[in-house]
């Protein structure tokens, strides 16, 4: 079969082609400028039209295109012109992982962590939104048994053919998809959980508590003790006693880590030997953008990290402070490119508290794309914190040049600086 995906750069539809072409057809795609991403499946063999062109579509046997892609894209229009069957990366997920036994993780925050961590402790095929360290990738193939990262942004973890339904939490997020409808929000969540014959979930989760259906139960407040914190050849770990089974050991700080690595185990456990999981989760050394240490030196820390909702944020706040306490880090400082301003406006209460205990916060402009701009006085909202407003930053070895107006408004060449953001941010803090 051949084909072409529409939006080919982003994450999640790489991953998808990949999967595709190692299971042996012909892929190509295109997207709207060149990137790491699209230079790698290039490298890999894949034909990648950059910008995009009507000129890719040639009788192609099925097309997918990505969220953001509209119905206005010029190779969409081309596929509908040449009567191509087309769909949206959710209405094609049936298509693609109809033959796997899929471990689907869904979540409003963790999903990329958890899913890296049980594709490690199985040494399993894997479909994750973020590159895994261990294989340098968000795609890999072993076999039919799959760790696929599941999205809850669109419903499509409905079309996920989940073989063990994996939820770590259910906070609401992309209400605007769901007509911010809540009740049609934790329905979908039920239903992931109800079509899978596998079930895993967090007990201690406001609506997963009242979950009737047969699940394997994690309550972390009792199930996960003894957490201890420590730096391992200068990276974080994290050991952690779960229920009666022992201890553990896995990259990373903090307890939400301990948290991830368990919902993976228990999920594992199901069909692996538990020592064989002990061993294994030494594999995961985590992923690209989480906590991503991207420069270290006596002087100076810069960590990348995908944080872009409040929830996430505070986790990693809270692991950048375990890591200062070890370090002897005193200042910490933040940069905040704020992802989209529906999400920013929706949760603007909890992002104002989020940040609490950085010495200098940073804000930089909304990443959006398609979406309504809206006026956030974000100098006003955050009026409580030592704020500093910049375009953009330029990384060099050993400091950061905080960049307004083309001009340099500040040099950072100490302590810790904790980038967050979905955005461009983690390329900005890249040498």
């Amino acid at each position: 079969m051949r084909v072409h995906f529409i939006g080919i750069g982003g994450i999640g539809l790489s991953a998808l082609a990949r999967f595709l072409k190692y299971s042996g057809h012909t892929v190509s795609g295109s997207d709207i400028k060149s990137t790491p991403i699209t230079k790698k499946l290039e490298e890999e063999g894949i034909v990648v039209n950059i910008p995009q062109s009507a000129d890719a579509i040639k009788n192609q046997d099925l097309v997918i295109y990505s969220a953001a892609v509209t119905h206005t894209n010029t190779e969409r229009m081309e596929a509908d012109k040449q009567r191509l069957t087309i769909l949206s990366r959710k209405d094609a997920l049936p298509i693609i992982l109809k033959d796997t036994k899929n471990y689907s993780i869904c979540a409003a925050h963790g999903k990329s962590t958890t899913t890296a961590m049980l594709a490690s402790i199985m040494q399993s095929s894997a479909l994750i939104g973020a590159i895994s360290k261990e294989f340098d990738s968000n795609f890999r193939y072993v076999d039919d048994i799959l760790a696929f990262e599941a999205d809850e942004s669109d419903e499509s973890f409905l079309q996920s053919n989940p073989y063990c339904s994996i939820v770590l939490n259910t906070e609401p997020e992309h209400m605007e998809y769901y007509n911010y409808d809540e009740e049609r929000f934790y329905n979908a969540y039920k239903i992931f959980l109800d079509i899978a014959p596998l079930k895993v979930i967090n007990a201690e989760d406001n609506f997963l508590k009242d979950y009737k259906g047969e699940a394997i139960k994690l309550y972390p407040s009792k199930d996960i003790k003894n957490c201890e914190f420590f730096l391992k050849d200068g990276e974080p770990h994290t050991k952690f006693e779960l229920k009666d089974l022992g201890i553990f050991e896995v990259w990373g700080f903090g307890d939400h880590i301990a948290f991830d690595a368990s919902m993976a185990i228990l999920a594992a456990l199901q069909n692996m030997d538990c020592e064989i999981i002990r061993t294994n989760l030494l594999n995961y050394k985590g992923i690209k953008k989480r906590f991503d240490i991207v420069q270290k030196n006596d002087d100076l820390v810069i960590i990348d990290d995908y944080a872009h909702h409040p929830t996430e944020i505070k986790a990693t706040l809270e692991s950048i402070k375990l890591y200062n306490d070890l370090t002897q880090i005193k200042h910490t400082t933040i940069i905040w490119q704020p992802h989209k301003y529906s999400r920013t406006q929706d949760n603007l209460e909890a992002f104002k508290k989020c940040f609490q205990g950085c010495d200098e916060l940073i804000i930089l402009p909304v990443w959006t794309v398609a979406e309504p701009i809206l006026d956030i006085d974000f100098a006003k909202e955050f009026a409580s914190y030592n704020l500093t407003f910049a375009d953009t930053c330029e990384t060099y070895t050993g400091q950061i040049n905080l960049i307004k107006d083309k001009k340099i408004l500040k040099t950072i060449n100490s302590g810790m600086v904790l980038g967050v953001g979905a955005g461009d941010i983690t390329y900005q803090l890249r040498v």
